[in-house]
């Protein structure tokens, strides 16, 4: 099964779950839940209140818009992230997905609650021939398996 849903107790009142805007686009717009302020030069991590389910070997391949590096000077500071299938209902966030922005700008940049500031495509994740048993089991949140 592969379903957005809301952060249980996240307020998402006037906004929706995430939705592809044509027959033909491959990503779902993920938009931000809550307003910030990005300073010049600065990351911040703006959450989504979504969390996705997948099943095992997919991941969700989450992409910048291709207009927040144009017109905002904004871009993903990982370039790509990746959601792996057991991040969904996770100890150290519950699955949150988190979107780390970087303002590459000279000025400070306001993402406002609602606004599309990245999409993800849902992908099939390969494995090697000889690919054995995962070692370790996921405790945490973003970032959690390691620098």
């Amino acid at each position: 099964m592969r379903r957005f849903e809301w952060i249980p107790g996240v307020d998402h009142t006037g906004l929706v779950l995430p939705i592809r805007q044509t027959a033909g686009s491959a990503g779902y717009d993920l938009c931000a839940i809550e307003d910030a302020e990005i300073a010049s030069d600065a990351i911040e991590l703006v959450g989504t209140g979504l969390r996705i389910m997948l099943p095992d070997g997919e991941f969700l391949a989450v992409y910048a818009r291709s207009s927040l590096a144009v017109k905002r000077r904004l871009m993903l500071a990982n370039s790509v992230g990746v959601i792996d299938a057991d991040y969904f209902g996770n100890p150290g966030n519950d699955g949150h997905i988190m979107i780390p922005l970087w303002n590459f700008g000279s000025h400070p940049v306001m993402v406002t609650r609602g606004e599309r500031i990245a999409q993800g495509i849902i992908l099939r994740a390969g494995v090697t021939d000889d690919d054995g048993p995962a070692l370790l089991s996921r405790q945490g949140g973003f970032g959690s398996t390691g620098m």
